[in-house]
Parts: C-alpha cells; structure tokens; sequence
C-alpha cells in the first residue's frame, strides 16, 4: 500500500455518512443503556429500603 492509497480509503471513510449513523446509533445505545441500568439500581435500593421497612413493621430482622 501506498501512501496515496492510504490517503484515499481514509478521505473516503471520513466522507462516508452511514458510519457515522452507526457511530450516532452506537452512542445512543449506550447512554440508554446506561440510564436503564441507573434506574434499575435506583429501584432496587428503593424496593429494598420498603422491604425493610415492612419487615421491621413486623418486628423481623431487616434484609441484607
């Protein structure tokens, strides 16, 4: 390969839009990802606190 060649497949990928549609496409995945994995941590320590609550309503030892 040479330089120029080089040259050409990196201007042709950089002009390419469907990459970067992928790129867009890969970035929203992940932050929706993230906020469903922060909401379900959320609603775990929610449900584990009500849980405790219950239990020590009825004089029992709390959840770990």
């Amino acid at each position: 390969m040479t330089i120029q060649t080089i040259k050409r497949a990196v201007l042709k990928f950089a002009k390419d839009e469907d990459g970067l549609t992928i790129v867009e496409y890969a970035v929203a995945g992940g932050l929706i990802t993230a906020a469903v994995v922060l909401g379900f941590t959320n609603l775990g320590a929610a449900v584990l606190a009500r849980i405790n609550q219950l239990i020590a309503a009825l004089n029992g030892t709390p959840a770990a």
